[in-house]
């Protein structure tokens, strides 16, 4: 399973849907212990969310344009990516101090 292409993950999900989950979650769960302990735990929770938000959905259809609104969300929404790097850059621009003079060495002959 490990060099199947999109077409192959279609074919499989389509004919045997519970194979498929099977190897999806084998190909998660070898994603995950290739990560470092210090980062592994959160991305296990993150994808125990993802999978329990799958689960709420009627088809894989549904399934992805619900998490794609809820990347948007943490992207976007009032407490996002997007307004804390905004808020990072409005704080950094009013600590920023003066650009250092560059001065010039004298050249070697």
């Amino acid at each position: 399973m490990a060099g199947l292409s999109f077409d192959d993950w279609a074919r499989l999900a389509r004919r045997d849907r519970h194979a498929f989950e099977q190897a999806r979650r084998a190909k998660i769960d070898a994603f995950l212990a290739t990560r470092p302990a210090h980062r592994r735990e959160r991305l296990e929770r993150l994808q125990w969310r993802i999978d329990r938000e799958r689960e709420r959905c009627v088809n894989p259809l549904a399934a992805c344009v619900h998490l794609s609104n809820l990347m948007w969300e943490r992207f976007a929404g009032p407490r996002g990516l997007a307004a804390a790097w905004q808020e990072l850059g409005s704080r950094t621009l009013a600590t920023q101090q003066p650009t250092p003079q560059v001065l010039p060495f004298r050249r070697r002959h």
